[in-house]
């Protein structure tokens, strides 16, 4: 199965540093390695519509950089295989935007989006209590908001990331971004 492309948001320098480092420390205590890059998702679909980029091109500058609250965890999944993620508040216009990506977007979810950011990819569903457990002791009580400075459009098969507003400079882009 491969990773649809995705109009996504890739947090600050600083916050990305920050759930890396997350990763890292789930990794030493034994959890599996998380390759992506940490972003949030405004919507994807197998191959990503030309209409979806050029909406999201006109209101995306206007919105990028854009303030994140964590909210709390959520478990997406209820098969084997589940993912751990943060979930996010943010402005009622970006919310709006999201919404109306996913409302043109021939394969998105209509006019919904659930903002969150992945901390566990695809993990077994036998380790996911212990995974939040450790994730809420890592985390710094005072982590409790993170910026996004970038918005792009990600097409993991050729490995193709546009820029749709904020930040030029590069990431680290590692694994899988969507």
């Amino acid at each position: 199965m491969s990773s649809p492309d995705n109009v996504l948001l890739h947090l600050a320098p600083e916050d990305d540093a920050t759930v890396r480092e997350l990763f890292d420390e789930l990794e030493a205590r034994g959890f599996p390695k998380q390759n992506q890059t940490p972003h949030i998702t405004l919507t994807f679909s197998p191959t990503m519509a030309p209409q979806v980029v050029e909406r999201a091109a006109m209101l995306l500058p206007l919105l990028v950089p854009a303030t994140f609250q964590r909210m709390g965890t959520i478990v997406f999944g209820t098969k084997r295989k589940q993912t751990v993620a943060w979930l996010l508040q943010t402005t009622e216009e970006l919310e709006a935007a999201a919404r109306e990506l996913n409302s043109i977007n021939p394969g998105g979810r209509g006019g919904r989006w659930i903002p969150h950011l992945t901390m566990g990819l695809r993990l077994p569903r036998e380790i996911v209590p212990d995974y939040i457990r450790a994730l809420d002791e890592l985390v710094s009580p005072h982590f409790k908001e993170m910026t996004a400075t970038r918005a792009a459009l990600w097409r993991p098969a050729s490995q193709e990331l546009t820029v749709l507003a904020g930040a030029q400079s590069s990431l680290k882009m590692g694994g899988s971004c969507g």
